[in-house]
Parts: C-alpha cells; sequence; structure tokens
C-alpha cells in the first residue's frame, strides 16, 4: 500500500472531452522551482528517435509544430536519445520558434554516435563537454532547463554540481535538474545549486516516489516533472500483446511487459479504460488528469511523435476527475504486476 502525501486535492465533477483542442485553446501554465514557467503539459522527444521502434523524422516534426501551436512548449530531449539524433531533431525543428519553448535536455549517460553505453558520467570535465555538445545539436545558445540523466556513483555529487553550477553562471544554461536521484543526493546536489525540477518516472502504475522522494521535493521547493506517466503506454490502452511492439523496442525488456504481467497489466488498462469512457475521456487523458492533479508543482511530458497522440494528450489538461474516479483508478493501479525496470536498469535509478 503506497502511502498517501501531502498534495492539493483532485477537483470534482468531470468533463467531457470528446471534443479536439484547438489553436485558439491557451495551455495552462505551470510553476517548477526557481520560478520556472512551463506549460502544465510537456512533449516528450525521446520516441521520436530511439527506444521506442524506427521514427520518422517529418512526422516527428509535425508533432512538434503542433504541440508549438497547441501551447505544449515544454520539449524534452537528451545526448543520450539517438544517441545524439534526437537533439538535433528537436533543435531543427525549433528553428524560428525557439523563444516559444522552454527547452530540456540531459547528459550523464555517455553513449557512443553507434549507441554503445559507456556508463554514467558525472565528471566536471564531461559536463562542460556534454554541454557544449548539446548547443551545437540544438542549435541554440542556451538551454533552459539541463539536468543530470542518471547519477555517477565514482564522482561526488557535489564535483557535478560544480561544474553545472559554472554552465549557469557562464550563461550556458538558465536551470538544473536532477533524474532518477535518491533524496539524500537530491540534498546534497541543492546544496551547491538550487534545483529547478526533479524528473522521475510518475503515473498511476508507478508511485513509489510518493513515499519519500516527493515531499523531499516538496520541501525544497523543486517541482517534478513525470516522465512515462502513461506507463510507457499500457495506460493509453493501445497494446493488446507484446507482439504490438516493434523487434527493438526497449519495452520487451521491462518486467512489466512480459508474460503473466502483461497480462494481468492489460487486463487493468481495460478496466481504467472503462473509467475513462464514463467520465467521456480516453484512457490516456485520464492517466494525464490523474497525474496532473497531483499538485501544480507536478507537470507530466507524454512522450509521443503523433500528431494525434499529442492532440488527445493535450486535451487532458481540462480534465477533472471525481473522488469516486481517484478511488477506483487507484485501487486498480495498486495491482500492478512487476517492475518498471529490470534487474540492470533499477542499478542506475535512486543512487
Amino acid at each position: 500500500m503506497i502511502p498517501e502525501i501531502a498534495a492539493p486535492p483532485p477537483a470534482t465533477g468531470h468533463h467531457d472531452m470528446t471534443h479536439e483542442p484547438d489553436d485558439g485553446e491557451a495551455m495552462k501554465q505551470r510553476t517548477l522551482g526557481q520560478g520556472l514557467r512551463t506549460s502544465a503539459l510537456g512533449l516528450g522527444c525521446m520516441g521520436m528517435s530511439d527506444f521506442y521502434g524506427p521514427g520518422d523524422d517529418t512526422e516527428s516534426t509535425d508533432t512538434i509544430h503542433r504541440a508549438l501551436d497547441l501551447g505544449v512548449t515544454f520539449l524534452d530531449t537528451s545526448d543520450a536519445y539517438g544517441p545524439f539524433t534526437n537533439e538535433r531533431l528537436v533543435g531543427a525543428a525549433l528553428r524560428g520558434r525557439r523563444d516559444e519553448v522552454v527547452l530540456a535536455t540531459k547528459f550523464g549517460i555517455e553513449r557512443l554516435p553507434d549507441g554503445t553505453r559507456l556508463g554514467h558520467n558525472g565528471r566536471p570535465d564531461y559536463v562542460r563537454k556534454a554541454c557544449d555538445a548539446s548547443l551545437e545539436r540544438l542549435g541554440v545558445d542556451h538551454i533552459d532547463l539541463y539536468y543530470q540523466h542518471r547519477i555517477d556513483p565514482g564522482v561526488p555529487i557535489e564535483d557535478t554540481w560544480g561544474a553545472l553550477k559554472e554552465l549557469v553562471e557562464a550563461g550556458k544554461v538558465r536551470h538544473l535538474g536532477i533524474s532518477e536521484a535518491a533524496p539524500a543526493t537530491v540534498r546534497r546536489a541543492h546544496a551547491v545549486h538550487p534545483i529547478t525540477a526533479g524528473q522521475y518516472e510518475y503515473s498511476l502504475f508507478t508511485r513509489d516516489i510518493e513515499t519519500e522522494l516527493l515531499p523531499a521535493l516538496r520541501e525544497l521547493g523543486i517541482g517534478l516533472v513525470a516522465y512515462s506517466p502513461l506507463g510507457r503506454g499500457f495506460l493509453a490502452g493501445a497494446f493488446s500483446g507484446p507482439g504490438d511492439l516493434a523487434a527493438g523496442d526497449v519495452r520487451h525488456t521491462h518486467p512489466r511487459w512480459q508474460g503473466d504481467n502483461f497480462a494481468a497489466n492489460h487486463a487493468l488498462a481495460a478496466k481504467i479504460g472503462e473509467i475513462a469512457s464514463g467520465a467521456g475521456a480516453t484512457p490516456a487523458q485520464v492517466a494525464l488528469a490523474w497525474v496532473l492533479a497531483q499538485g501544480d508543482d507536478v507537470v507530466p511530458i507524454p512522450g509521443t511523435k503523433r500528431v494525434s497522440r499529442l492532440e488527445e494528450n493535450a486535451a487532458a489538461t481540462e480534465i477533472e476527475l471525481g473522488s469516486a474516479d481517484v478511488e477506483a483508478l487507484e485501487s486498480l493501479a495498486a495491482q500492478v504486476s512487476g517492475e518498471r525496470y529490470n534487474a540492470a536498469q533499477m542499478s542506475g535509478v535512486n543512487r
């Protein structure tokens, strides 16, 4: 049983989301730490280039442009995605529209151009080189939010964040973030330079951060950026079996997508879909509405490479879940089967 956390309560009532968003609807805004204002919903760009099967740069570019038109102006990428190709894609899509965007990228998962993984790197010299390389690939003169993607256990966090602080002082970076770090590590990094946002997996299917991490972020005034808020697609109800995934899709390695776990989770997703239907929404919209209802300091960044999915996700910001639906959703989600990552992947988080 996951304990409840202190957060603004969900609103009551339903909102019928049978319509699609249009360009005349202003996207709501939220504030992360250090006063950074972003759209209430962001766009995760990873899947456009890596991990979730083949991509289409033209379609992905159209999706980014549509996001900006809808007011989804918080874009998330990393040098590890591709590797390197996702930053180039995002940078090219933003030409002429840079001023509309809060642009976030990351360093720390070191990869070679052929995709070979070299481990996690937090050495100060690497931090500086990684930032310069990201600026060049993105074609910008500053990064709005620069995250340490994973913690390097071989480098004191104070050393890594000392280098990050220098990047802020040099004007190359406006705000700093951290991802998948343990609460104690967050506190040590925050003591070197204030953290604007912590990026963690958070969804109806993944709520472990509520116990210690989220209270620590709130104590320190750090916003939460929720990645995989749709349970890596499970909560969107779009998959009937692992065979729906492309051969190279990383989800094949995740326990929740394997064997009996998949069957059990698929059944849960179907029940969540029934709740969504009763609320006049899609499963993805209800799952996102739940994340959005956890507090005004929480910004989910669902990933997609398709305009239709983007439009569906963006409409979730107008949904208000009733208390009965919230209770039903959380009861179902507590039954999720399997870990979010395999053992090797889990070893790199909560450091």
